[in-house]
């Protein structure tokens, strides 16, 4: 009797879909966490490179804004100009029909002076019209009268406002004495406490023309 021979039986496959599915999520993990670390790292640099540029505009104003030779120290604000209408005005020689004309700008604080000046023009031309008449050629020519008609501008200019300051004195020139022989009690005096603060901090001379 002849054994029966039994169905041959294929053997199971073996599946690791669970494994699959843990190494490729691992995976992708790792590529989201380094894809993270390499936006945070990013934006730490971009944060730190924006404050340097930050600090670097700071200092930069911060020079800008200081006064020369004094590093740090900053300035309290650009000075404001109010230039004149230029003078033309018949000197004081005797010998012959001399005349200036002068272009005259006043250095003060900041644009309210220069509007309170202006309220008062007409009466400040006046009392320059009036320096400068009492003035020869002579007088004007060299340096030293320039700088003494400046201040003696910077002074009268301001009586109309009923500011006083103690300065130079109007030089006379009657006798026919220059600048360079005022004495020296007629020119500009230190500044003392209780004084009148002058509003023209300074007089330029745009133009100077003696005919």
């Amino acid at each position: 009797m002849s054994a029966v021979m039994a169905p041959a039986v294929d053997a199971p496959v073996t599946r690791r879909p669970k494994k699959k599915l843990i190494v490729i999520g691992a995976v992708v993990l790792a590529l989201v966490l380094a894809v993270g670390a390499g936006a945070v790292v990013f934006l730490k640099q971009r944060a730190a490179h924006a404050a340097a540029a930050a600090a670097a505009e700071e200092d930069a104003a911060s020079a800008e804004t200081a006064t020369p030779g004094t590093p740090g120290a900053a300035v309290k604000g650009a000075p404001f100009y109010l230039p004149l209408d230029p003078f033309i005005v018949n000197l004081a020689d005797r010998e012959a029909d001399r005349y200036a004309q002068i272009g005259i700008t006043f250095e003060v604080e900041n644009s309210m002076t220069g509007d309170r000046i202006k309220a008062y023009m007409p009466a400040i031309r006046n009392a320059v019209l009036m320096v400068l008449a009492n003035k020869t050629s002579k007088d004007l020519l060299n340096r030293e009268g320039k700088e003494q008609l400046a201040l003696e501008i910077q002074r009268e200019a301001v009586r109309p406002m009923g500011i006083e300051i103690a300065g130079p004195e109007p030089v006379t020139t009657a006798a026919g004495a220059s600048a360079a022989d005022v004495a020296p009690s007629a020119k500009s005096k230190p500044h003392r406490r209780g004084e009148a603060r002058n509003p023209i901090q300074h007089v330029h001379f745009s133009s100077f023309i003696i005919q």
